[in-house]
């Protein structure tokens, strides 16, 4: 006992030094002029920042740690045809190739509403028959802002740039039929509302008031109140989502290295995986609700929104290769995050069957039979 008191001792001794050092160096600094009060006032207070931050995000990842974690993936068939795939090859090697058991699909309002009052749910039914067969979950994307550009995915019979009460009324009554259509299916395992409803800087849309959110929130726990509805806040956003409406899940996208126009290069965000970690802690702790991670970058970002079908592999390989989608993977993992929907995966079965290069699908494969 007496060894191990002098050990820790000994090890303590250093930190000790170091600081009383400090203490006496701020002391020093701190009697000077006013400005080196503030430089050391805003370090402090930065310091204690941070540092609250990352103990939240600690306590978070440990608390998940003995959760399962999930791996899913976002699927488009209006992607998988712009690739010049075809759809239902495309979902079916998903499923059976690389045996992914958790979906989010969309219900773009263009797609099954392409005039008024006359619905197309063939694709849509089609997907869920699909997930139902492989005993896999599904959350539908529901209202008019859904993944994948131009994010807004109006018919063109609706003006959504015009008064709310030319079109919301149209909306709701979509929104409506789609719940209804699919809220009893086996494989509806939650309703994602409004992809990144409050990203003003990409997309083509023109309506953010917060209101129509809150009603369309209303809307779906009124037509189906079995199902959680998720929220999801735009890539790296800082602010926490206690406004009205209050989602069951909230779910966070991180994208890693993208294409930025104002440098005319390649940007990778620099935030660590603790800093999500932190806003999945602090969601939970003001909220009481729980985060997943529904779209993480996999597949690249083109230089100025140049298409994939019209970029150079070379080029692809530079936001996005075998290695790159491992690294994601692991600091998506890192988040302690259990949820994690993977974005891209038509875009790994084209560079397979087109370009001929199976680097992406192979390490797709491997992480889904690890998981």
């Amino acid at each position: 006992m007496s060894d191990n008191k002098n050990y820790a001792s000994r090890l303590l001794t250093p930190i000790r030094r170091a600081l009383s050092y400090s203490g006496r160096a701020i002391k020093r600094y701190w009697q000077k002029n006013w400005w080196h009060k503030v430089v050391i006032a805003l370090a402090s207070l930065l310091i204690l920042i941070v540092g609250t931050m990352y103990g939240i995000a600690r306590w978070y990842i440990y608390s998940e740690s003995s959760k399962p974690l999930t791996l899913g993936v976002s699927f488009i068939p209006d992607y998988a045809s712009s690739l010049g795939l075809d759809p239902k090859t495309t979902m079916d090697a998903i499923i059976n190739d690389l045996h992914v058991k958790q979906f989010r699909l969309v219900s773009y309002w263009s797609d099954i509403e392409p005039t008024p009052g006359h619905y197309d749910f063939s694709m849509l039914d089609w997907e869920f028959s699909q997930a139902a067969k492989a005993h896999a979950s599904v959350t539908l994307a529901i209202g008019l802002r859904q993944p994948r550009w131009p994010e807004c995915h109006a018919p063109a019979w609706v003006n959504t740039a015009g008064p709310e009460s030319s079109w919301v009324p149209e909306l709701d009554s979509f929104m409506t039929t789609v719940i209804n259509r699919y809220k009893n299916n086996p494989a509806l395992a939650s309703y994602q509302l409004e992809n990144e409803f409050f990203n003003k800087g990409f997309g083509q849309c023109y309506n953010f008031d917060r209101s129509r959110l809150v009603s369309e929130f209303n809307l779906v726990k009124k037509t189906d109140p079995n199902h959680p509805v998720i929220i999801s806040r735009s890539n790296n956003y800082l602010g926490l989502p206690i406004g009205s409406p209050r989602p069951d899940i909230s779910a966070i996208s991180v994208y890693r290295r993208v294409w930025s126009p104002p440098i005319g290069r390649y940007f990778e965000y620099p935030f660590p995986a603790w800093y999500y970690a932190f806003l999945a802690g602090a969601n939970e702790i003001l909220t009481g609700k729980d985060s997943i991670l529904h779209e993480l970058q996999a597949e690249p970002w083109p230089p100025n929104g140049e298409s994939i079908t019209n970029s150079t592999l070379a080029e692809q390989n530079k936001s996005m290769n075998a290695k790159i989608l491992t690294a994601n993977i692991n600091f998506a993992k890192a988040t302690g995050m259990r949820t994690i929907d993977l974005w891209g995966a038509e875009y790994w079965y084209y560079r397979d069957v087109k370009l001929h290069d199976p680097s992406l699908w192979n390490t797709a494969k491997r992480e889904f039979a690890s998981n």
